[in-house]
C-alpha cells in the first residue's frame, strides 16, 4: 500500500487502496442545504462526519453543505479543498489501530471575499435551510466578564457603519435574512456549534444585538422568526500539520487537508429549527429539549480539565495532552480538581453520572495516538478561562465548596503567560491578548495581586479573599519551588 499514492477527487474515489471507507452516495445528487462558517479540522470530524453518515444511508440528499469563511487565511481551506473537490480524508486514531474514511457531505465553499457579497447571496438562497458556525469560543464579541455583547468592539463598530458590506460572520448573516425578509423567503435557522454553554442563545444574543444597532424592525422580526439551537459538541481533533500528512499517505492518499480525530464523538442538539434539519439523530446525535445538563457536563469536565492540565504542561515543556495525563503530578492534579471541585456543580445526565464521566474524559485524553499538543489546548485562555473555569470558580465561591484547585489552575496560568518554561525555553505568543496577559504575569511574579486586577477577565474575584489569598500563595510557590513543588502541595503525590 506505501507505493500506492491516490491524489483525492471525486474521480479517484474508486481507486482508493482497498479499506479506506468511500461515500456510498452519488455526490453529484446532493443538494445544498446548510452554509457552515469556519471550515476547520473540527467541523470536518464532526458535524459534517454526521451529515456524510446520513447521506451514507440514503437519506436527506437535499442538506449538503456549503462551506465559507470570513477571514483572509480561510482563502488558503478553500484552495486546498477545491483541489480535492471538497472530500476530506478521516483518520480515526485508536490505541488498538488506525482507519481511514473519506467524507464527502460538502459540496461547495464560497469565495473569501472583503465584504462578504457571494456569502451574503449564498445564505439568502431559499434552498439554505441553516446557516451553522464553528468560529471558536472568543467569537461572539462578548464581555468576559459577564457574557454581555461588546457592541464596542472594532468588528462590530465596523458593521455598524457598513451593513451592507459586512467584516464578521454575524453582520453577513443578518444582511442575508435582510433579503430574505425583504423577498419573502423565510429565515433560517442559526446554529452554533462551538464550546460555549447556551451557545444558541449566545449567537442570538450576538446577531440580534448586533441588528439592532443599524435595524431594529429587522432585529425583531429576526428574534421572533429564526431560530437559535443550544448544543454540545464533543470530538477531541487535533490540528493538522506534517506528521497528519504524512500520515494520510500511509494511507496511499495524498490529501492536503486531513484531519485525525479519537474514536469519540456526540452531538446533543436541541430541536429548535424554522426550517426544518436533517435526521442526525438516525446517525447517532442526541435529539433534546434539555441540552443544559448535557452541555454543563461537558464543558466543565472536558473542557475546564483541558484547561486544568495545560498550563503545567505547557510550564514543563510537556508537549501533548497525552503526555500531560503520564506525568504523575499532573495527572494527580486533574483527578482532585475534577473530583473535589468540579464534579459537585455538574449534574448527572441520562445514562451518565459525573464520576462516570470523568473517567471517560481521563481515558480519552489519555490516548498516546492522538497526539493534541498542549499548546492548542492553551491556547486563547483568556476565552476558555473566563468561558470555562472561572464560572464553577464563581459556583464554589457562593456555595462555599472547595476552590483551592481552581485557584492554583489560575496561578499555573499566570505562570505560564509570564512567557518562559521552567527549563528557560520561551513559550509563544498563545492568546489574542497575549501583550497584556504576559504584562500582568510579568508584574505578577512579585505582586500577585497584579494578575487578578485585570477586570475584564476575573471581574469582583480580585476582591474575593477566599480565592485573592489562595491565588497568591500558590502563584508565589509556583515561582520560589516550582510547578511540580506547587502539584504534589496540592495533590499531596510525593
Amino acid at each position: 500500500m506505501e507505493n500506492v499514492q491516490v491524489k483525492l477527487s471525486n474521480a479517484t474515489l474508486n481507486a482508493l487502496p482497498e479499506g479506506v471507507r468511500i461515500p456510498r452516495y452519488d455526490r453529484a445528487a446532493l443538494t445544498a442545504g446548510i452554509v457552515h462558517i469556519g471550515l476547520g479540522n473540527f467541523h470536518r470530524a464532526h458535524q459534517a462526519w454526521y451529515l456524510h453518515r446520513l447521506f451514507d444511508a440514503g437519506l436527506n440528499h437535499d442538506w449538503a453543505i456549503v462551506g465559507a469563511g470570513v477571514r483572509a487565511s480561510d482563502a488558503i481551506m478553500r484552495e486546498k479543498l477545491h483541489a480535492q473537490d471538497y472530500l476530506t480524508t478521516l483518520i480515526e486514531l485508536d490505541p488498538s489501530g488506525k482507519s481511514a474514511e473519506v467524507t464527502g457531505a460538502m459540496v461547495d465553499y464560497v469565495p473569501v471575499q472583503e465584504g462578504n457579497a457571494s456569502l451574503i447571496r449564498q445564505m439568502a438562497d431559499p434552498a439554505i435551510r441553516i446557516v451553522a458556525l464553528t468560529v471558536t469560543e472568543g467569537g461572539y464579541y462578548m464581555s468576559p466578564v459577564d457574557g454581555s455583547f461588546d457592541a464596542d468592539h472594532s468588528d462590530i463598530q465596523h458593521d455598524v457603519a457598513h451593513p451592507a458590506t459586512p467584516k464578521t460572520a454575524f453582520g453577513a448573516m443578518i444582511a442575508a435574512l435582510k433579503l430574505r425578509r425583504a423577498q419573502d423567503l423565510g429565515p433560517f435557522t442559526c446554529q452554533s456549534c462551538d464550546n460555549l454553554q447556551g451557545n444558541g442563545q449566545i449567537l442570538r444574543q450576538t446577531i440580534v444585538g448586533l441588528c439592532r444597532l443599524t435595524d431594529p424592525a429587522l432585529a425583531d422580526w429576526i428574534d421572533g422568526n429564526c431560530s437559535f439551537p443550544n448544543s454540545m459538541v464533543d470530538c477531541i481533533v487535533p490540528a493538522t500539520g506534517p506528521r497528519e500528512i504524512a500520515l494520510v499517505r500511509d494511507f496511499g492518499i495524498v490529501d492536503e487537508a486531513p484531519v485525525t480525530h479519537e474514536n469519540f464523538r456526540q452531538w446533543v442538539i436541541e430541536d429548535d429549527f424554522c426550517a426544518g434539519r436533517p435526521d442526525w439523530d438516525r446517525v447517532g446525535a442526541t435529539l433534546t429539549d434539555h441540552v443544559h445538563d448535557y452541555e454543563a457536563m461537558k464543558i466543565r469536565i472536558l473542557n475546564a480539565g483541558h484547561q486544568v492540565i495545560a498550563n503545567p504542561g505547557e510550564i514543563l515543556s510537556v508537549a501533548t495532552i497525552a503526555g500531560c495525563m503520564d506525568h504523575p503530578q499532573i495527572r494527580a492534579l486533574f483527578r482532585k480538581v475534577e473530583e473535589e471541585e468540579i464534579a459537585p456543580h455538574v449534574k448527572p445526565v441520562p445514562g451518565m453520572t459525573p464520576a462516570a464521566y470523568i473517567d471517560l474524559i481521563e481515558r480519552r485524553f489519555s490516548n498516546p495516538a492522538i497526539v493534541d499538543t498542549t499548546r492548542r489546548v492553551a491556547f486563547d485562555g483568556s476565552s476558555r478561562h473566563t468561558g470555562f473555569v472561572l464560572p464553577i470558580l464563581r459556583a464554589g465561591l457562593a456555595s462555599g465548596a472547595p476552590i483551592n484547585g481552581l485557584a492554583l489552575v489560575e496561578a499555573l496560568w499566570a505562570r505560564m503567560c509570564e512567557g518562559t518554561r521552567e527549563d528557560g525555553s520561551r513559550i509563544d505568543p498563545n492568546d489574542p491578548f497575549w501583550d497584556r496577559l504576559n504584562s500582568a504575569a510579568t508584574a505578577a511574579k512579585t505582586r500577585p495581586q497584579a494578575w487578578l486586577e485585570q477586570v475584564h477577565i476575573y471581574g469582583d474575584l480580585a476582591d474575593t479573599p477566599r480565592f485573592a489569598d489562595a491565588f497568591a500563595y500558590w502563584l508565589g510557590l509556583i515561582w520560589s519551588e516550582g510547578c511540580e513543588a506547587a502539584l504534589r502541595s496540592y495533590t499531596g503525590q510525593a
